[in-house]
C-alpha cells in the first residue's frame, strides 16, 4: 500500500483499541476500486469486538450494516427490508418474500461504486434459512456472468472459524468465493495489560488468568472496573467474577450453552479435570470416570468450538495434550464451579480466601506457563534462543530408571542455519516460587535424559521462568551464560 493509498482510507475511530491490522484489512477490502463483486468472511469467538469493528467500518465507508438475530425467516426479511429502505432513503421499504430477492438487492448496491454490505451474526440467520449460503453463492455466480462491473463488498460475520467452515461447506462453498478471511482474536497478553491499564506485570498475569484478552469483559461485563493496583486484585475478584450481580459471574457457563444436555454435563466434567491438571484424553477420562470414547468426543466438540487447544507433546508427538483456551473457563472450573453453592450463601471474601491457593496453583500458574510459551514465540529477541523460534509447547521426559518423570513447561523448537525443528530450549516455569540452582540442575537432568533418548540437544539452552524472581546462584549462572532467566518484567517488557 502506498502512503497516498493509506492516507485516502478512513482512519480507525479512537473508541476501538488496537486492531490496526484488522482495520487495515477491512477498509482495504471494502474500498477496493477494482471491478467484480467480492466476499469477505469474519470470524472469532464471542465478545472479541467483531460487531464494534464492523459497525465502524460500515460507518466510515458509508456502507450497509445489518445485525442478524435468530428469528423466523419472514421476520428477518421484514427487518432487513426496513433497514435497507432507511439506508437507501426509499419512500417505503421493499417487501421481500425470499432471500433471493433480498440478496440480489443488497449486492446491487455495488453496481455504481464499491459498496460495503455487512451482515453480522450470520450463523443466526442460517439456522431458520439453511439454504442461505447457497442463495448467496448463486447470486455471485449470476453477477460474475452478467454484471462483472458490480463492486459489492459483502462481509459475512459471526461464529468461530470451524462454525463458519461448516456453514459454507458443500458443493456451493462460499469459501471458494472469499477473497478475505479475517479471524478476530483476543488481545495478546501484552496488549491485554495495556487495554486494562495495568502496569504491574505480576498483576497483569493474575488478571489475564481470569479474563484473558477478551475486550468485552472489561467494558460490557464489569463496567470498566479494573484493579487499581496489585493490592486491589483480591477485592476486584470478589466484586466482579465472584459477584452474582455482575454479568461476568455468569459468562463462563454461557460459553457451553449450545451443547445438548448430555454433552454439556460431560463438557463441564472434562473442563474440571483439565483445570485440575489433566491434559491427555486418558488422564481426563480417568479423572471423571468416563469412557475414553465419550471423553474424546466431547474434547473434539470443545476443540471445534475454540474452547480447547490441542497440541502434541514436545517429545512424544503422537500424544495430544489439551488446555483450556478461554481463561475465564479455566477460572470457572477450577475456582468458581467447586464453590458455587457456597457463593450463593456466603460472602464472596470468605469463599475467595478458601479458593485463593487453588487459584494460584490451578489457574495462575498454568496461565503463567502459557504466557511464557507465547513470549518465546512472539516476543523473544532474535538472539535469545540462538535460533528462530517456531513452536513452544509442553512435554514430558522419562527420567532415569527409578526416577520420576521430568516435565518441561516450555520446549522451544525452531530454525537454526536453515534446519527446522531444532530443539532450542527446555524451560521450567514457577509462578509462586523463587527459582535457584535446583531448578537448573533439573533442567540439566532433562537435557541429559533427552540426549540419551536420541534427541539432539546440542543447541538447547536451559531456561527458568519465574513469577517471583531468582536466587543469587542462579543469577551467577546466568552471568556465566549457563541459563536464560525470564521474570515477569521481561515477559511483558523485554525480549
Amino acid at each position: 500500500m502506498s502512503p497516498s493509498d493509506a492516507a485516502a482510507r478512513p482512519a480507525k475511530p479512537d473508541r476501538i483499541f488496537d486492531r490496526e491490522a484488522e482495520w487495515a484489512d477491512l477498509v482495504s477490502f471494502v474500498g477496493d476500486p477494482r471491478p467484480g463483486a467480492t466476499l469477505g468472511l469474519v470470524s472469532g469467538q464471542r465478545r472479541q469486538g467483531k460487531t464494534l469493528l464492523l459497525e465502524a467500518v460500515a460507518g466510515a465507508s458509508d456502507g450497509f450494516y445489518f445485525d442478524g438475530h435468530a428469528a423466523a425467516e419472514a421476520e428477518t426479511l421484514h427487518r432487513l427490508a426496513e433497514r435497507f429502505g432507511a439506508y437507501t432513503r426509499a419512500a417505503r421499504p421493499p417487501r421481500w418474500q425470499r432471500w433471493e430477492d433480498a440478496v440480489d438487492a443488497l449486492l446491487a448496491l455495488g453496481d455504481q461504486r464499491p459498496a460495503a454490505v455487512i451482515i453480522d451474526n450470520f450463523p443466526d440467520l442460517v439456522g431458520p434459512s439453511p439454504t442461505l449460503p447457497s442463495v448467496i453463492h448463486g447470486a455471485y455466480r449470476r453477477l460474475r456472468q452478467g454484471r462483472r462491473h458490480n463492486r459489492a463488498r459483502l462481509i459475512l460475520s459471526g461464529g468461530t472459524p470451524s462454525l463458519m467452515r461448516r456453514l459454507f461447506s458443500g458443493p456451493s462453498s462460499l469459501h471458494q468465493l472469499a477473497s478475505l478471511e479475517l479471524l478476530v482474536q483476543p488481545f495478546d497478553f501484552r496488549k491485554a495489560a495495556e487495554f486494562w491499564g495495568i502496569r504491574s506485570p505480576r498483576l497483569a498475569v493474575q488478571v489475564h488468568a481470569v479474563v484473558g484478552g477478551t475486550p468485552a469483559y472489561r467494558g460490557d461485563l464489569v463496567c470498566d472496573d479494573a484493579p487499581t493496583g496489585p493490592q486491589d486484585f483480591d477485592a476486584w475478584v470478589c466484586r466482579t467474577v465472584l459477584n452474582p450481580r455482575v454479568p461476568l459471574y455468569w459468562e463462563a457457563r454461557t460459553l457451553l450453552e449450545q451443547e445438548n444436555h448430555a454433552d454439556r454435563a460431560l463438557a463441564h466434567s472434562a473442563l474440571v479435570a483439565i483445570a485440575a491438571g489433566g491434559s491427555t484424553p486418558g488422564a481426563i477420562a480417568e479423572r471423571i470416570g468416563a469412557q475414553l470414547t465419550d471423553v474424546s468426543h466431547v474434547l473434539a466438540v470443545l476443540r471445534n468450538r475454540g474452547l480447547l487447544h490441542a497440541e502434541p507433546d514436545a517429545f512424544r508427538p503422537a500424544l495430544t495434550r489439551y488446555r483450556i483456551a478461554e481463561p475465564l473457563l479455566a477460572f470457572e472450573h477450577a475456582v468458581a464451579w467447586p464453590h458455587r453453592a457456597a457463593m450463593e450463601q456466603e460472602d464472596a471474601t470468605d469463599v475467595w480466601r478458601r479458593a485463593r491457593a487453588t487459584f494460584d496453583s490451578a489457574v495462575a500458574a498454568p496461565r503463567f506457563a502459557q504466557l511464557c510459551r507465547d513470549w518465546a514465540t512472539a516476543h523473544a529477541g532474535p538472539d535469545t534462543f540462538g535460533g528462530e523460534p517456531e513452536t513452544a509447547v509442553r512435554g514430558a521426559v522419562s527420567g532415569p530408571t527409578g526416577h520420576p518423570r521430568l516435565d518441561v513447561d516450555v520446549a522451544v523448537r525452531g530454525i537454526v542455519e536453515g534446519r527446522p525443528g531444532v530443539l532450542l530450549s527446555v524451560g521450567l516455569t514457577r509462578w509462586n516460587e523463587t527459582m535457584d540452582t535446583p531448578h537448573l540442575e533439573r533442567l540439566r537432568q532433562t537435557l541429559s535424559a533427552l540426549g540419551a533418548s536420541g534427541v539432539d540437544v546440542s543447541e538447547a539452552v536451559p531456561a527458568c521462568y519465574s513469577g517471583l524472581g531468582f536466587g543469587p546462584e542462579l543469577r551467577a549462572a546466568e552471568a556465566r551464560g549457563e541459563v536464560l532467566l525470564i521474570d515477569v518484567d521481561r515477559l511483558y517488557h523485554g525480549e
